[in-house]
């Protein structure tokens, strides 16, 4: 990842969102769960919305 997190808050959503893909790579593979990879998309998006606040905001810091 090129990013280099500026705080713990940024550190954490990084991880927390890698921990997610990784959870989406491990469950593609298995059949009738569609509606969990879409609740992990949903999530993941959320944290990298969260995350790109945190960026404006340490930015102007």
């Amino acid at each position: 990842m090129s990013y280099e997190p500026g705080s713990t808050q940024c550190r954490g959503l990084i991880a927390a969102k890698d921990n997610l893909l990784s959870a989406m790579n491990s469950l593609n593979k298995i059949e009738n769960i569609d509606h969990i990879q879409l609740k992990l998309k949903e999530i993941y998006r959320e944290l990298d919305e969260i995350h790109e606040g945190r960026k404006i905001i340490e930015n102007e810091l």
